[in-house]
């Protein structure tokens, strides 16, 4: 009986919470964090339901990365700032014609304006990260912004501030923050024009932060606390350039960016996070991403920008911050991370509990699960156990991975160091792994219809000799 009263107190306490919460949400001036609506992905909940946990979980804005109709139309009326995105591929041909930006301000924007309240344009996504693009698009993305934004005022949407999104690798040192410079091949060429546009625009520099990979590339000399926004004073970060403290990795990565800017002669652009979060799965290399460091990061930032915005060498500048992701999107290609940065699974139940207006107190949520004992050890893609039947199928798969790239499969072929033992599963274990291995970060998964499944059981356990994630490097018996 005292059980069952203290659960009844406990969930009339959380229902209170939830109440006052969603009066927080819907207030003036007490807008939550944004959230990045990405929708690759099958089976996704409808634009309608998504509107509505974006407001479940207290997002105070959205993004998208298009100007998909069906979701702007279902933010009609919300209120929600919306930030839209024009795809990498537009922009040489809104650079070269002002007639071609107008053509697509009045088919995507002027058609939803004033019920969907768009605040951003976003022109291309993390354009400089890609330099196969270098020649074609780089020289084109501000000229691309400037006639968009003749297109948008044009139109009576001059409020639309321009903008693009880049990645952290815009800079070529981050280290101590004070020191932030950009890349040698696009600080002159690329980035001070788009620096003295945003200036004078009263626009934001975009930038995608993500703590988590420079934590899980550096584990050894950074805290996963640091990272988590819970580092203890001890592990608190004094930049020698300026003096500055740092109680967080994020912040760090900021003020590089803040430094860089400076630099180039435009230290007082606004800065606004477009990206950031914490994966909340991944491969069993992929140390680190679970739901408890997902939740901890997400609830730690928000709370931190709810109460104490700007960064040490920015104190108390508001900035737009949108987290990643909506949804865990499953047809992402690459390392299993890329498909679980979500606040929801598909099927719209959350991955766990969030209040991104920061003011949820932290003794509410309901305890997570603890964190897995991934370390980031080695891992192979191999033949999943149950399919090696299926020779047929097996076959066909070992032949599309030995046709990616270069001598992939050679070390299996007749003669070859790893020809032995000469079984259909030995070697597609074998190319499966070796099309992984060498593809994954450009988008390879370990899949094969079914057919693949990853293993941290070193699959020379099963045929008697040595190996490596990277490939079977060793195969004499």
């Amino acid at each position: 009986m005292a059980a069952a009263t203290m659960a009844s107190s406990h969930g009339a306490v959380l229902l209170l919470v939830a109440v006052l919460a969603f009066h927080c949400h819907v207030a003036l001036g007490c807008r939550g964090l944004g959230v990045n609506y990405g929708t690759v992905a099958d089976d996704l909940p409808t634009a309608a339901r998504s509107v509505e946990l974006l407001r479940a979980a207290g997002a105070g804005a959205v993004k998208i990365y298009d100007a998909n109709p069906d979701i702007l139309r279902d933010l009609a009326g919300t209120g929600l700032p919306v930030s839209v995105m024009v795809p990498n591929e537009a922009i040489p041909s809104l650079a070269a014609s002002r007639a071609a930006a107008d053509a697509w301000v009045a088919a995507n924007l002027a058609p939803r304006h004033p019920a969907t309240r768009v605040v951003h344009l976003l022109v291309g996504n993390e354009v400089l990260s890609n330099r196969a693009i270098a020649g074609s698009t780089w020289p084109s993305l501000v000229p691309a912004m400037a006639n968009l934004h003749r297109a948008l005022h044009a139109r009576g949407l001059g409020r639309v501030k321009l903008g693009t999104t880049l990645a952290m690798d815009a800079l070529s040192a981050s280290y101590p923050p004070s020191a932030g410079a950009f890349r040698d091949d696009i600080a002159d060429s690329v980035v001070r024009p788009l620096l003295r546009f945003l200036n004078a625009t009263g626009s934001y520099y975009f930038v995608d932060a993500y703590p988590y990979f420079a934590w899980a590339a550096n584990r050894n000399t950074i805290s996963l606390d640091y990272a988590l926004f819970q580092g203890a004073p001890g592990s608190h970060y004094v930049d020698p350039g300026t003096g500055l403290t740092y109680t967080n990795l994020l912040d760090q990565m900021l003020d590089a960016v803040v430094a860089a800017m400076g630099k180039l002669g435009y230290g007082n652009v606004k800065l606004a996070v477009s990206e950031t979060g914490w994966p909340n799965a991944g491969d069993a290399d992929e140390a680190g991403a679970n739901v408890r460091n997902a939740a901890t990061y997400n609830r730690n930032l928000a709370a931190r920008m709810s109460k104490n915005p700007g960064t040490p060498a920015r104190p108390g500048a508001k900035m737009p911050v949108f987290l990643f992701s909506l949804y865990n999107e499953d047809q992402k290609p690459g390392p299993g991370t890329e498909r679980h940065w979500g606040l929801y699974y598909p099927n719209a139940s959350n991955v766990y509990e969030v209040d991104l207006t920061g003011r949820r107190p932290a003794h509410s949520f309901p305890p997570l699960p603890p964190a897995d004992d991934q370390d980031g050890s080695p891992v192979w893609c191999v033949l999943a156990a149950d399919k090696a039947a299926n020779e047929t199928a097996v076959a066909a798969a070992v032949e599309y991975a030995c046709q990616q790239g270069s001598g992939t499969c050679s070390a299996i072929q007749p003669g070859g160091e790893c020809h032995q033992p000469d079984t259909v599963a030995a070697h597609a274990s074998y190319a499966f792994n070796a099309y992984w291995q060498q593809f994954r970060k450009a988008g390879g998964t370990c899949y094969f219809n079914g057919l693949a499944e990853t293993t941290t059981k070193d699959p020379s356990d099963a045929i008697g000799r040595a190996s490596s994630p990277a490939l079977w490097t060793s195969c004499e018996e």
